[in-house]
């Protein structure tokens, strides 16, 4: 049974209450990951990827970030990942209620520089008064904030949401897929999943691949 399997079965146990995660210094461990697995999931405050896939210290490698998405530095880490550290299969978790659904990286950045419109509407999607910097600043290069029309901050689940997020992990499957130094094919290849974890149930549910993924 391939490891993901294993660790979508402890899912399951965590939806129903269940604490599969041992949260107890578990000794010395060796560097590589013993279940060779590497998990890009959102930094989301409500995601314990720990708890939700029963995964134990030294187990698995698990890079975090705004939504989850594979930008170049989680591409930096899963190549070193799999290259150094032998891990062989990818694991990509989005959420709903997802806070890269509220805005676009135009609107944002036009608001971070003191645009008063900009301002309104982060302010009117966030439910907090949004306070410009009043600067301009090359980086980041971009947010990586979902396609789609923007929804209020932590809208509950909708179809037009459920899509866009099916949208963003086909994307990042689809980066990881055509990049010429994670080989998914071949004698050293790795396995590439995706999901949508529900922040209300505690449940993954899996992206197909490949598929829409967006204008």
């Amino acid at each position: 049974m391939a490891k993901t399997e294993q660790l979508l079965e402890n899912n399951k146990q965590y939806a129903e209450g269940k604490a599969t995660h041992k949260p107890n210094h578990p000794g010395k461990q060796p560097i590589r990951p013993s279940k060779r697995v590497a998990v890009v999931a959102c930094m989301d405050a409500r995601i314990d990827v720990e708890d939700l896939l029963g995964l134990q210290t030294g187990e698995a490698h698990i890079i975090r970030n705004a939504g989850g998405v594979v930008t170049e530095d989680a591409i930096r880490c899963l190549i070193i990942s799999h290259h150094l550290l032998d891990t062989n299969e990818i694991i990509l978790i989005h959420h709903t209620r997802c806070g890269m659904l509220a805005f676009t990286d135009d609107l944002l950045k036009a608001g971070l520089e003191g645009d008063p419109g900009s301002e309104k509407l982060l302010g009117q999607a966030t439910a907090r008064k949004f306070t410009s910097t009043g600067q301009s600043s090359s980086s980041p290069q971009a947010f990586h904030a979902f396609r789609g029309p923007i929804e209020p901050l932590d809208s509950p689940p909708n179809v037009q949401s459920q899509e866009r997020l099916e949208w963003d992990v086909r994307r990042g499957m689809s980066i990881i897929h055509h990049h010429p130094w994670i080989p998914t094919s071949g004698p050293d290849a790795v396995s590439v999943r995706g999901f949508i974890y529900d922040v209300d149930t505690g449940k993954l549910n899996e992206v197909a691949y490949p598929g829409q993924m967006g204008g």
